[in-house]
């Protein structure tokens, strides 16, 4: 298991300012990703060091958006504002963890715009609706991945969770800890986030600084 992206999530009229807002940040440029025509949601991905990577997504006009796990996630965060929903990692065997589940793991495929399609299987997008510090997992099926698209200047130094139990309700704590080799984890009392829970902010080293973006 690794650490694969984070997610922040714009409306549909933002996204592009954000993604020239945060792409400014961390001195990379956001490409196209694409539609999730499963979800009911578009992203624009941009790669980071270390093999990972950093989406900005936001709901569509779709039915999707309103019916699926993912899009219902992130046209609610849109909805409150936006920020940081969920970071993901991936696995090479997604199995085990669809069997701790105990359900599927479900198909997503988007199609970039030079028509190059990406295809992968993800877990547990309905457990960060009531548990937003949780993570979610993703077994890529095509070789092709984000973090090859572009060039990287950014890394993830850390990342700032607000939780009750430094999620001591997963069940994939100490795999996550593992996996999260070279990447600080700070989690926060969600009484100093609004009585939230999720990620609070993401720290990436960029030409020897320090950027956080919350």
């Amino acid at each position: 298991m690794r650490l694969d992206h984070v997610s922040y999530v714009a409306s549909h009229d933002q996204i592009s300012d954000v993604v020239q807002r945060i792409g400014s940040q961390i001195g990379t440029a956001f490409q196209d990703g694409g539609i999730h025509p499963r979800f009911g949601t578009r992203n624009f991905t941009a790669p980071l060091l270390n093999g990972q990577y950093i989406e900005v997504v936001c709901p569509l006009d779709h039915p999707a958006a309103e019916s699926t796990p993912w899009g219902k996630a992130v046209t609610k965060k849109a909805n409150e504002g936006g920020g940081w929903l969920t970071w993901v990692f991936a696995t090479d065997d997604i199995t085990p963890i669809a069997t701790k589940f105990d359900r599927p793991a479900v198909d997503g495929h988007r199609k970039r715009p030079d028509g190059t399609e990406l295809e992968w299987k993800q877990i547990g997008v309905k457990e960060i609706t009531d548990s937003p510090d949780l993570p979610f997992f993703i077994q890529w099926l095509t070789p092709s991945h984000p973090s090859q698209d572009g060039k990287a200047a950014a890394k993830i130094e850390k990342i700032e969770i607000s939780t009750n139990d430094e999620l001591g309700h997963s069940w994939f704590k100490e795999e996550i800890d593992s996996a999260l080799t070279g990447v600080e984890t700070e989690y926060v009392d969600p009484a100093t986030n609004d009585g939230e829970s999720g990620i609070v902010a993401v720290s990436f080293v960029v030409n020897g600084g320090l950027v956080n973006i919350s």
